[in-house]
């Protein structure tokens, strides 16, 4: 299939799919999931050869097909309501939670969650919270950097809740992985 992504010609067939962009074991993924890969990169307009969108597929497992943050953000900054994103980190300090700005904790600082607010001039503030405990997968990159994964999962979460019409169906890795608990 051939189709438009901001004034770029993508192309894409299962053979470039399967050499170029699936993360796992390309040797495992089907005809129809490389189709459903292409098609909702064509129907959503994401470049996948910019990191946009993945297709991860190990075992024999079904695939995921995975939006990346930077794709959410391109969206979100491309409609002319949004006004700009606040982000931190939760923490408890003591017997106090305190949010944070950023994803920068004190050592003796508990992270507990994320935090994301997203503005539109059209409409209320979209205020996201998420608890650590439910988004934390134990994967390699949740452990090495925990503060950083929750708060780009509460700013996906904000950014899905606050453009449902052009982000609604899109999830990132850690969200899909979160939908399947």
């Amino acid at each position: 299939i051939t189709y438009e992504v901001n004034g770029e010609t993508v192309e894409l067939s299962r053979t470039i799919v399967r050499k170029y962009l699936v993360s796992g074991d390309p040797s495992k993924v089907t005809d129809q999931e490389v189709v459903m890969f292409m098609q909702l990169a064509r129907f959503q307009h994401l470049n996948p050869f910019l990191n946009e969108a993945y297709l991860v597929k190990f075992g024999n497992s079904p695939a995921s097909i995975i939006v990346s943050k930077e794709a959410f953000m391109k969206r979100a900054n491309a409609n002319p309501h949004y006004r700009g994103i606040e982000a931190g980190i939760m923490v408890a300090r003591g017997k106090e939670i305190v949010k944070l700005d950023g994803a920068v904790k004190l050592p003796d600082d508990k992270l507990i969650g994320g935090w994301a607010t997203v503005k539109r001039d059209d409409r209320e503030d979209t205020h996201v919270e998420l608890a650590f405990d439910e988004f934390s997968k134990g994967q390699a990159t949740w452990k090495n950097m925990p503060n950083n994964m929750i708060r780009k999962s509460a700013i996906v979460n904000a950014l899905r809740e606050a453009f449902p019409e052009t982000l609604g169906d899109m999830y990132t890795e850690d969200d899909k992985l979160h939908a399947k608990r």
